[in-house]
């Protein structure tokens, strides 16, 4: 609990369209806030900073977490952190993707494997997850028993791989070593769809 209210998680699903290799594609986003009544923490500026603002409700912005560099997950990153005044956090690993995107604009701060990021009294821990790209990242809040893997672990396993900046045996191994070893009741919070657990997942994933 915080001293101003529950820790809670609110889930907004923003539409748009990811681009990349010269394909793009519709898609619908997660963008996760975690706090409680007065701050709160971005994951994932998806698509529209105005409803990401909207759902925001006024609350202190701690920062905004980039999960990786696609451009459906930081397309609205530097106009939400206008609106809010919020530091825009991605992993070094993933400032070239950033780049293609935004290049006159960069991250002001970056996302360290360890690093550990508070809100609201609570703690997420960054796991680097390379794979889908070298640069993604998760977000471990054991308090919440929640994990948030953008884009590296689904409902069903592993990312998408076999696209620039990404490696099928990387993103499996990381999730064996970093994710998979997390408990199996742990909520896993995904950048696209629906939530699973740690348990659901561990049949998804190859044994080495």
């Amino acid at each position: 609990m915080s001293a101003r209210g529950a820790v809670r998680v609110d889930q907004v699903v923003t539409s748009g369209t990811f681009s990349l290799d010269g394909e793009t594609f519709d898609v619908d986003n997660n963008v996760w806030l975690v706090g409680d009544d007065e701050e709160v923490l971005v994951i994932d500026a998806a698509h529209d900073a105005r409803t990401i603002h909207d759902a925001i409700a006024g609350r202190h912005v701690t920062a905004i977490a980039c999960t990786h560099g696609h451009d459906d997950h930081i397309d609205a990153a530097p106009e939400l952190s206008r609106l809010t005044g919020a530091p825009v956090l991605l992993h070094a690993n993933d400032n070239e993707l950033w780049s293609h995107t935004h290049p006159t604009r960069k991250p002001d701060g970056e996302l360290t494997d360890g690093r550990i990021l508070t809100v609201a009294g609570i703690e997420l821990h960054v796991i680097h997850n390379p794979g889908h790209t070298w640069g993604s990242c998760s977000l471990h809040a054991p308090f919440l028993n929640t994990v948030f893997t953008g884009d590296t672990l689904f409902h069903g396993g592993p990312g998408a791989t076999g696209r620039s900046y990404s490696d099928r045996p990387t993103i499996e191994t990381s999730i064996r070593d970093r994710l998979l070893t997390l408990p199996g009741d742990t909520v896993v919070r995904t950048g696209h769809g629906r939530d699973t657990t740690i348990a659901d997942e561990r049949p998804h994933v190859p044994a080495l």
